[in-house]
């Protein structure tokens, strides 16, 4: 039980795209990721996403829009809804908060996005 500092733990690691575990409360995970560029196209049947933007500025397209998120918003995008997330410019820091079992890359097959064993900072 002690504070945590979220742009000291940003600061940890560099890799884009490689989620890693800054907590946990009862069975979600929060998780802090650094994007750069666009991911891929997901969805997740079983699991509502909250993506809360710490730095920069993040684009959550949709298969009819596209929302920007801002250092100091979130965006809740609830199971079974394809979407794609990306930065916009160089880099943005996310924070996530998400079932355990939730898969960085949805349902579907692993592709090179896939991060099945998530680090612990």
């Amino acid at each position: 039980m002690s504070k945590v500092n979220i742009a000291e733990k940003f600061g940890l690691f560099d890799e884009a795209w490689t989620p890693k575990i800054a907590g946990q409360v009862n069975d979600m995970h929060l998780k802090l990721a650094k994007f750069r560029g666009d991911f891929q196209w997901h969805s997740h049947d079983k699991e509502d996403e909250l993506f809360l933007v710490v730095k920069g500025t993040m684009r959550m397209a949709f298969r009819d829009r596209e929302e920007i998120v801002e250092a100091g918003e979130f965006i809740i995008v609830p199971r079974g809804v394809e979407h794609r997330p990306g930065a916009v410019g160089d880099e943005c820091h996310v924070m996530l908060l998400e079932p355990a079992t939730t898969v960085n890359t949805g349902d579907g097959a692993a592709t090179d996005f896939t991060v099945t064993e998530l680090e612990d900072i």
